[in-house]
């Protein structure tokens, strides 16, 4: 029995800052844009909400002085 190409788990795209990328085709070139920008995306949201419940905790500190 041969084994489907379906069938072998996939590798998890993964990207380290500075890598080589020359090796790289252009369909994994555009997954590991898309990693990045999902990383992105979601830093960007961590940093919102830490904004904003710093925020909240200045306005309370700032009433009550």
């Amino acid at each position: 029995m041969a084994i489907e190409d379906d069938d072998k788990p996939k590798k998890k795209t993964s990207h380290e800052i500075g890598q080589d990328l020359s090796l790289l085709s252009v369909e994994e070139l555009s997954e590991r844009i898309a990693l990045l920008t999902g990383e992105i995306d979601r830093l960007q949201a961590a940093m919102t909400m830490k904004r904003a419940t710093r925020d909240a905790a200045d306005r309370i500190f700032k009433v009550t002085r």
